[in-house]
């Protein structure tokens, strides 16, 4: 438990009790006062309001997801900290990115987060921002540090599955991604950047999900680990994906994000491709896409079925089956694929 007397004097000096109330909407959230400058601003976020008197000027942001949209928004110059990193950066934010502290390639500690004397802290996963991850959110409302959580990743489901495996009550939808940018933006009083980046990713995702018609076609996403395989479940970011090109899901029957199943479950499904996950990280046995691709080819449950036979792999990053900006790269990719195989109408 981190005492007053070991944060720094800057964050404690600043420190103001924010008071959050519940909301049970999953819709629009943004609740901005009648001001000049539009702000002190409200947003209704995750159950919780942020309140936020002025746009932060010191954020730190403790997920790739949420990391990459501030740098989509022009907001480099306006961040002290990112964390939590599966991929390298996408590549037209990279020479943002170099401008920016990384403060831990996985989770970092509260401490080392107000090292950086915050003014505002977002994250992509309860996981990250909440139980178990850097800070509760209320710990850095006591410290009078507004704090934002994607609603990816609690718009459809409950409070006990708030975390980037949980397991939905709802389909995730691209508009919760959408939600996210508009939210950032109001929040850095940047909305004209927010709505344009959104009507970039609207067009991309359209263009690319009209292109394909692959019904009939089954896909299977694995994300990591060769002994008992994390596979996508119905209705994350894979389920934005394998929607938008018509195809189907072998594991849409359960609404886990990333249940592990057998490989003997896997060839009773008999996916027509498989959308591998290539890793940076090196955490786990199939991290890294090599090992993927050896594994499927020389075990004796897998070997044999046609998508390994006839290399049916699509290949896409970690940051890419994350509900992030990185969805509609997903939907990008696959959809090329399938194209490319012929198995697109």
């Amino acid at each position: 438990m981190v005492t007053r007397s070991s944060l720094p004097f800057a964050v404690l000096a600043a420190a103001l009790v924010l008071t959050s109330c519940s909301s049970n909407s999953d819709g629009p959230t943004t609740e901005a006062s009648v001001s000049n400058s539009n702000f002190p601003l409200t947003i209704s976020n995750c159950g919780q309001d942020v309140v936020v008197d002025a746009p932060p000027q010191r954020a730190v942001s403790l997920n790739q997801g949420s990391t990459e949209i501030l740098l989509s928004l022009g907001l480099a110059d306006r961040m002290v900290g990112t964390a939590t990193w599966t991929d390298p950066v996408r590549e037209n934010l990279a020479s943002d990115n170099d401008r920016v502290p990384r403060l831990a390639d996985n989770a970092p500690s509260l401490e080392v987060v107000l090292d950086t004397e915050p003014d505002f802290v977002s994250a992509s996963f309860g996981g990250t921002l909440g139980s178990g991850g850097v800070a509760e959110r209320g710990q850095f409302e006591q410290l009078g540090v507004p704090n934002y959580l994607s609603p990816t990743d609690c718009n459809g489901k409950t409070d006990e599955s708030v975390n980037s495996d949980g397991a939905r009550t709802q389909p995730l939808q691209i508009d919760s991604v959408y939600q996210e940018i508009r939210d950032l933006a109001a929040i850095f009083d940047v909305r004209d950047r927010g709505e344009q980046f959104v009507a970039e990713l609207q067009g991309r995702f359209e263009t690319a999900s009209q292109a394909v018609t692959a019904s009939g076609t089954s896909l299977v996403y694995w994300f990591a680990d060769t002994a008992t395989p994390y596979m996508a479940g119905c209705c994350g970011s894979s389920g934005i994906i394998t929607n938008s090109v018509g195809a189907e899901n072998i594991y849409s029957d359960t609404t886990d994000e990333w249940p592990q199943v057998s490989w003997e479950s896997v060839a009773d499904r008999n996916p027509t491709a498989f959308v591998l996950a290539d890793l940076s990280r090196r955490t786990l046995a199939g991290d890294a896409l090599d090992s993927k691709i050896e594994f499927l080819e020389n075990n004796p449950v897998t070997q044999r079925l046609p998508a390994v036979t006839d290399k049916r792999y699509i290949v896409v990053n970690g940051a890419d089956l994350n509900p992030s900006i990185r969805t509609v790269d997903g939907v990008e990719k696959v959809a090329a694929a399938l194209q490319e195989w012929g198995l697109a109408q």
